[in-house]
């Protein structure tokens, strides 16, 4: 029931989050020598999820424009700017959903 009621947006909202804390963890740590960056390819783990599957396989280590010498492939740029784009689809589905269960509440008390 949740899933027809709530669409796509509540398993979006988990798979935003599990992208934010992976983007956090490479910003953390831009300055760790060999710290490799990854990424979840949202598309990816969203239709891994839908056909029953895990995210395993949309985790990406991210290739960097510019290599450091100390091995790590952490671009603070590119970090900031994934980190915006995913908070602003967190923030969509999250306010998909809110105005979702507003309007079931508002159904459930008759209004």
């Amino acid at each position: 029931m949740a899933d027809s009621l709530f669409g796509i947006h509540a398993t979006a909202l988990k798979l935003r989050e599990q992208r934010m804390a992976m983007l956090a963890s490479n910003i953390a740590n831009a300055a760790t020598p060999n710290y490799k960056a990854r990424d979840l390819d949202f598309g990816a783990a969203l239709h891994s999820v839908e056909q029953g599957g895990s995210t395993d396989s949309a985790v990406k280590y991210r290739v960097p424009v510019q290599p450091s010498l100390d091995g790590n492939t952490v671009e603070l740029s590119t970090e900031q700017t994934a980190f915006a784009e995913n908070a602003l689809g967190y923030r969509t589905s999250l306010s998909f959903l809110q105005s979702r269960i507003a309007t079931v509440s508002r159904a459930l008390k008759g209004e």
